[in-house]
């Protein structure tokens, strides 16, 4: 396996929907490759918070900036 072919399926890899037979490349691969190691590392971590977080609510002011900022660089676009 490639790096191009581990990551064009890392989100299934990651979320565990992968066949396990192509499992087996991905983990010999991930086995000789740190770059692709440091990849699926991060994504697992990356995951890990976002399900782990507790919401926040941000001061109004704060959010309506924001929004309008993003509202404007979406209509840029």
């Amino acid at each position: 396996m490639k790096c191009t072919e581990l990551l064009a399926i890392l989100n299934e890899y990651v979320d565990g929907e992968i066949d396990p037979g192509i499992c087996d490349e991905y983990r010999e691969h991930l086995d000789r490759c740190d770059p692709c190691q440091v990849v699926v590392d991060n994504i697992r971590k990356t995951i890990t918070l976002y399900r782990d977080a507790e919401e926040f609510e941000l001061p109004t002011d704060f959010r309506d900036r924001l929004h309008s900022a993003l509202r404007d660089r979406w209509r840029r676009r």
